[in-house]
């Protein structure tokens, strides 16, 4: 017998018979936690205090847009990565969304307010064609 065959022969394989237990447990463990929200390292998740949000507001919701709208053109690093991410079809759609908003509430807007979409959507729209080559 030669060596490599001696050395295979020598390893045992162990087969874990109660695995198919285990899986049935952790199962039932996710499915009766389904309720509340999942915490890292076991803790309990973090409430957010409602005194630290800033008021809802119409500025508050374009500036959302607009943002999530610069990180999926590169802008801004990808929070999940540290890194500029270019998705051009995320980008058309945040800035879709803002227009979808210009449009809708045009007439009902206090100048200011007008103003500021109307120039966010523009730069986004101007932004996109540089950053993509295609018309937004």
């Amino acid at each position: 017998m030669s060596q490599d065959q001696q050395d295979s022969s020598d390893k045992k394989l162990h087969i874990d018979e109660d695995w198919k237990s285990k899986v049935e447990a952790e199962r039932s463990a996710e499915t009766g936690d389904q309720d509340q929200p999942a915490a890292a390292d076991g803790d309990a998740p973090e409430q957010i205090d409602a005194s630290q949000l800033p008021p809802a507001s119409f500025p508050l919701l374009v500036s959302m847009f607009s943002t999530q709208a610069m990180v999926a053109l590169g802008l801004i690093p990808n929070p999940m990565t540290n890194k500029p991410d270019l998705q051009p079809a995320l980008a058309r759609h945040y800035i879709d969304l803002l227009a979808v908003l210009e449009e809708k509430t045009k007439g009902n807007l206090e100048q200011e307010e007008n103003q500021m979409i109307t120039q966010t959507v523009h730069e986004l729209r101007m932004i996109y064609v540089q950053q993509t080559g295609q018309k937004a």
